[in-house]
């Protein structure tokens, strides 16, 4: 099970969008990254191109990029607050994360 899933809303932790919040678009699991939404924009510059009868002018494509997950913390539902993830299992058998600092179930 993972720490960081699709549509968890993290903040950043280092680098230069310190302290930003966003939702994980994507998660890497051999890469060890996520994308958020907004955060760690880069641009690409393109030329102009000609597909078939139609021209395709030159522009600056913005995207995000991926930041390693060590740099990003779970944001707990109910605490509103940046926090390491625990797992622990229920009586069913189930297994689910909680908050470390106030102690409840995030799934």
């Amino acid at each position: 099970m993972q720490r960081i899933k699709k549509g968890d809303t993290v903040e950043v932790i280092a680098g230069k969008d310190l302290g930003e919040r966003g939702p994980v678009v994507t998660v890497m699991v051999k890469e060890d990254h996520v994308v958020v939404e907004g955060l760690n924009v880069g641009k690409k510059h393109e030329k102009a191109k000609q597909i078939g009868s139609r021209q395709i002018p030159a522009q600056i494509m913005e995207f995000n990029s991926p930041l390693h997950i060590s740099n990003v913390m779970l944001v707990c539902p109910s605490c509103d607050k940046a926090t390491r993830v625990g797992f622990r299992f229920k009586d069913d058998g189930t297994k689910v994360r909680f908050c470390k600092a106030c102690d409840s179930d995030i799934d």
